[in-house]
């Protein structure tokens, strides 16, 4: 018989979510800084997305093992996602602390890794966490919550070297070197980040298994394996072909050579799906591989539908966080390069640029988007999320002067806080709760593979149609959110059928 989870307390929801505050720190720092000490230490701005690959291929691999993991985790009365919050909270804090001590390029793309491995081993099973804490009419409130504490956490983290700067902390250092408003903030993020994540560990208790079953009901008796086995090669080999054909473009047509990783990538998969369909025709049902290429096949029509709009949501958010500091600082400050005095005041200025659309994100998820998701809807309340950072992403060619960027980022925040809260809002309450980490871990896989795909074909397109000319990446952007306004068309269509 199936019971209804209790309802949560405005102190619960808080609880259930700060953590996320520290997480978003820590994302902050690395999206707001990580150009500007590649630059620092002698990255051309064509060398950026390749130095930035790393982050999201970690996300593509930890993310649904983690969620795999998580879902089959329970480590008495730490639970089955606070485990997996601490251990993350640990790596990422240690690798901030770590970063500002960076003396070579290749060292700071390794603590990058290192840094977003980390974050996303902690910030993976809490999209699961609200699944599993809330009951089904309260997951629009927690993910609004989480949203609210990702864009305040991403403020503090952005606007903290501007802040040091206009406290007497030097903004200046000598070429190849860190600034110290940099260097100060980065420790800062280390701490915040492990604390805020402990306070979600102590003030939160999981319910245990016995709970969870009687609140999900009755379990669902399928299982992947006898879909995999019964499954032929013919998808893998398209996947591996696919890759080869890229591969083989890459000498063709003189692309840079990063895109042999996206190449590399759908080779990858290929033999992945190949072995997991031969171990579950072999009768090994229970391995990770054979359940997460099952449970990848497998997603349901509206996760696969809500997958293509968030496909070209964070395509779009990956081109600004690469490019923003490039473009301000040429175009807005005239800094021809990391050397030049302007270079750093610009950087500064994206750090306030950032804060500002995080901060409008914040203030939309509590208060823009509950509004509009009761009257229109969910889906419709992000169609017109996309088309206002569409907006903002435009308005870049046609601002005067840096400070009228500050109403750029207004479209882009109200964009941000709907990418962050409706698309898991809509899906928390269709995913069945025990496969929950698992599903949310493979739903950010289209939230790591398209900013793959900018880090390895952007530099690439920018070199052969724009070169030196950064600010056209928004272009790309703005139409890349239209296209995902586009693709939530057919899942606004099915909610209504559905309801």
């Amino acid at each position: 018989m199936r019971t209804e989870k209790p309802r949560q307390s405005l102190a619960g929801l808080w609880n259930i979510s700060f953590g996320f505050f520290g997480i978003q720190i820590g994302f902050a720092l690395q999206n707001a800084n990580m150009s500007r000490i590649f630059q620092t230490f002698g990255a051309k701005i064509d060398d950026l997305p390749w130095l930035w690959v790393a982050a999201p291929l970690t996300g593509l691999l930890v993310q649904p093992v983690i969620g795999h993991l998580s879902d089959r985790t329970w480590l008495g009365r730490l639970g089955r996602r606070r485990p997996y919050f601490l251990a993350g909270a640990l790596l990422a804090a240690a690798s901030l602390f770590a970063m500002p001590g960076a003396s070579a390029l290749l060292f700071a793309a390794v603590l990058l890794w290192v840094l977003d491995a980390s974050l996303n081993v902690s910030m993976e099973p809490f999209r699961a966490f609200v699944g599993d804490m809330l009951r089904k009419d309260q997951h629009a409130a927690g993910y609004a919550m989480q949203t609210a504490f990702i864009g305040a956490g991403a403020v503090v983290g952005s606007i903290f070297p501007w802040a040091l700067e206009h406290l007497g902390v030097s903004n200046a250092a000598p070429p190849g070197d860190i600034p110290d408003t940099v260097r100060f903030a980065f420790w800062f993020g280390g701490a915040a980040l492990f604390l805020s994540v402990l306070w979600t560990v102590v003030t939160t208790r999981e319910y245990d298994p016995a709970a969870m079953a009687a609140f999900d009901g009755p379990a669902d008796a399928q299982d992947d394996a006898p879909t995999l086995a019964t499954r032929s090669y013919a998808a893998s080999l398209v996947w591996l072909a696919a890759g080869a054909l890229v591969v083989w473009a890459v000498g063709q047509a003189g692309l840079e050579k990063e895109v042999y990783l996206l190449g590399a990538l759908l080779i990858g998969y290929g033999l992945a799906s190949a072995a997991a369909i031969g171990l579950a025709r072999a009768g090994s049902p229970a391995n990770m591989l054979s359940s997460i290429v099952g449970d990848f096949a497998g997603m349901p029509v509206l996760m696969k539908r809500l997958a293509v709009a968030q496909f070209f949501s964070w395509s779009a958010l990956f081109i600004m966080w690469i490019n923003t500091t490039p473009i301000v600082t040429q175009v807005f400050y005239a800094a021809a390069d990391a050397t030049d005095p302007r270079y750093q005041a610009g950087a500064n200025w994206v750090d306030a640029l950032f804060a500002t659309y995080n901060g409008v994100a914040a203030v939309a998820a509590l208060t823009l988007l509950p509004f509009l998701s009761a009257r229109i809807g969910q889906a419709r309340t992000h169609i017109v999320g996309l088309l206002c950072g569409a907006a903002g992403y435009a308005s870049f060619f046609a601002m005067p002067d840096r400070h009228w960027l500050l109403l750029s980022e207004v479209g882009i925040g109200v964009a941000w806080a709907s990418i962050l809260a409706m698309p898991y809002a809509i899906l928390a309450s269709s995913l069945p709760q025990r496969k929950l980490g698992i599903y949310m871990g493979l739903f950010n896989v289209f939230v790591v593979v398209p900013q793959l795909l900018v880090a390895t074909a952007m530099g690439s397109l920018m070199k052969a149609f724009f070169p030196g000319e950064p600010i056209w990446t928004m272009a790309f952007a703005a139409a890349t959110l239209v296209l995902a306004a586009m693709a939530m068309l057919p899942v606004d269509r099915m909610m209504r059928r559905l309801r």
